[in-house]
């Protein structure tokens, strides 16, 4: 068992709504040109969850589950900032309204841009929900560090979700981390110089369908924990040749420029202290059993 603060965390309840599909009222171009009309941002999104596929989905930035926002009028001001903030994946949300009142979730991650936290829900509680239906996460697990590993920060994780990860202690004081995917550093792109990851997320850029296939980013789920080579999120997302993150893929792939599946950032280091493992369940879906491994029984 990883020693964590976690007894000194402060833990909120955070209220929100499901967040209306956006579109931006025209035609949108991809990266090799083309002009198409697709399924984007935002949503009570029915038949798309964690576990399913990052690709090959009639659409752009799809947001697994219900994407939830404090005011869809202002994403970017009091108190939307806070819920993007507070929310950490692996928190506990719970429908407080309507038909699908009681029913329980789980958060995913921040989407940065709609400024949504993705939350999934099984689809018998979607299909009962309303736009205007209340949502609480009871967010707990900004500032939760490992006691022993003073040189590696944790950002948007709930303690449940960290001991969950079958994350284990290896000689040199180096982490053993469960991930599906290693991702080389020239393959990140939107969000690239944020000052900070406590919301929001980064992109996989797929543009390079050869280097898409090299490191099997094409066999990436929504919901899975994914290693980013030689990047350093410590006080924004940036380069740093032998650092390393581990984030959790919150969207899909995308058709836009320098876009891609969206990653939130779980763990990162400087040095070469987190060392990925490869493993092929190595998603929330899983350690949860939600998403679609629920749906499949």
């Amino acid at each position: 068992m990883l020693h964590t603060n976690e007894q000194h965390l402060v833990e909120f309840l955070l209220q929100c709504q499901p967040g209306q599909p956006r579109t931006r009222g025209n035609w949108e171009v991809d990266h090799q040109g083309r002009p198409f009309l697709l399924p984007s941002i935002g949503g009570i999104t029915l038949n798309v969850q964690v576990g399913d596929p990052a690709f090959g989905w009639q659409g752009d930035h799809i947001e697994p589950g219900v994407s939830c926002t404090a005011d869809t009028q202002k994403p970017f001001e009091h108190p939307n900032v806070g819920l993007q903030m507070y929310s950490c994946a692996g928190n506990i949300a719970t429908i407080a309204t309507g038909e699908a009142k009681g029913s329980t979730g789980r958060v995913i991650g921040h989407h940065g841009g709609s400024e949504h936290v993705i939350v999934d829900f099984e689809r018998e509680a979607k299909e009962k929900l309303l736009y205007t239906d209340t949502i609480i996460i009871r967010a707990k697990g900004q500032g939760l560090k490992l006691m022993d590993y003073p040189d590696i920060t944790l950002f948007n994780l709930d303690p449940a979700l960290l001991h969950a990860m079958k994350i284990r202690e290896a000689e040199g004081c180096v982490l053993e981390v469960p991930v599906t995917t290693l991702v080389p550093a020239v393959c990140m792109g939107s969000g690239i110089g944020s000052a900070h990851v406590a919301k929001g997320d980064y992109d996989i850029m797929t543009s390079d369908a050869e280097t898409v296939k090299e490191y099997g980013i094409d066999k990436i789920r929504l919901g899975d924990f994914v290693a980013l080579q030689d990047h350093d999120n410590r006080f924004g997302r940036a380069y740093r040749k032998g650092a390393i993150t581990i984030g959790i893929v919150v969207h899909s792939d995308c058709l836009e420029a320098g876009h891609g599946p969206g990653v939130t950032t779980l763990m990162t280091s400087a040095s070469p202290l987190i060392r990925p493992v490869l493993d092929p369940k190595a998603n929330i879906a899983d350690l949860f059993g939600i998403g679609t491994i629920f749906a499949r029984g």
